[in-house]
């Protein structure tokens, strides 16, 4: 027995001696449908049971986020915005209310290009459908009729879970943000369940916290035209890779394309820019407005925009061609494309 004892000790020694030298690291990854794309998820330093439970749970939130804010079915915006032109009170779920103030907070910032309100616009322009429906853009007097009545983020108030509009051509569009909001709840969420390693990757938008067994999340930027990769950047911690681009949703009419990034100075899709990626240390939800606000800024005015919505990594590719990048992402940028000119500029301080 004493022997048998001996052999079974030296066995569990070798055991816990191998799997401590082996410095392996448990990665957990799995792939499900959502927002019309692909949700890839990867979680890095738990057991694979729990990390199939986390993951799981994500799943679910994604669904329901899929089915309550995308799109022009979406439960809760139905709802909403079937109240909003009576400009009477009515309550709202308390599940909305985070991603409505944060969204009138980046209004603000934005100087108004990143407006959710602008939800008719869309509907016009027959670009709040994953697939648009429209084949030709709409009458400009349409366009420059609801453009008069300008319907914003200001114009929407909240008292506690009640909120009302005192402009009737506001209507609620978050599209443009939808899988940001998701990713940043499923981070927490994530959190909440003792995970501190894991990237979420949705159609190119990336959230991302911790770092994959030591070392930094290894993170794709898009090109422009939506195929490919122009380059690539490592980030750690808490980070957010978001893209707006003309190629993300769109209908081509007399070889024009016509997108939807909508500028709300003008009703029309935003123009100089073909797409604006934006990394952010913090969530999701600030980087993916930050992106299409940039986009909206066009190629003159974004470094402004971007030092009022504090964004120090921003790389857009202009009609031209041309990289425009702030010096930090241009540090941090391993770029595939080395030929395209560089243009280097730094965000703007905002007015005091």
């Amino acid at each position: 027995m004493r022997a048998e004892a001996r052999a079974a000790l030296l066995l569990l020694l070798a055991a816990l001696i191998a799997g401590c030298g082996s410095g392996e690291v448990p990665v957990y990854t799995t792939q499900f449908p959502a927002f019309g794309t692909r949700v890839d998820l990867s979680i890095v330093g738990i057991q694979r049971e729990r990390a199939a439970d986390a993951a799981a749970n994500v799943e679910r939130d994604f669904s329901f986020f899929d089915q309550v804010l995308r799109g022009h079915r979406a439960e809760h915006m139905l709802r909403i915005n079937q109240q909003l032109p009576t400009g009477e009170p009515f309550v709202v779920p308390p599940s909305f209310i985070p991603l409505l103030t944060r969204s009138q907070t980046l209004f603000s910032a934005s100087d108004g290009l990143f407006n959710p309100a602008m939800g008719r616009f869309f509907q016009l322009w027959g670009l709040d459908r994953p697939d648009p429906a429209a084949d030709s853009p709409p009458d400009a007097a349409a366009v420059d009729a609801l453009l008069a009545v300008r319907p914003t983020m200001s114009d929407l108030e909240l008292d506690g879970i009640e909120l009302r509009s005192d402009n009737p051509a506001v209507q609620l569009n978050f599209d443009a943000v939808a899988t940001a909001y998701a990713m940043d709840l499923a981070v927490e969420a994530l959190r909440a369940q003792a995970v501190r390693n894991a990237m979420i990757n949705v159609g190119g938008d990336v959230r991302a916290i911790g770092s994959r067994s030591g070392r930094a999340w290894r993170l794709p930027v898009p090109r422009a035209s939506g195929s490919g990769v122009i380059g690539m950047l490592d980030a750690s911690g808490d980070a957010s890779l978001f893209t707006a681009s003309a190629q993300r949703r769109n209908f081509r009419h007399r070889d024009q394309l016509y997108h939807a990034v909508l500028d709300p100075r003008t009703g029309r899709p935003a123009c100089g820019v073909l797409s604006a990626t934006v990394l952010y240390q913090g969530d999701g939800l600030t980087a993916a407005a930050a992106a299409h606000a940039l986009m909206i800024a066009g190629p003159e005015d974004w470094p402004r925009i971007a030092g009022r919505m504090g964004i120090d990594h921003v790389l857009l590719i202009d009609e031209d061609g041309r990289l425009q990048m702030t010096p930090a992402m241009a540090d941090l940028i391993t770029l595939l494309d080395t030929k395209a000119e560089q243009v280097i500029r730094s965000p703007l301080e905002p007015a005091s």
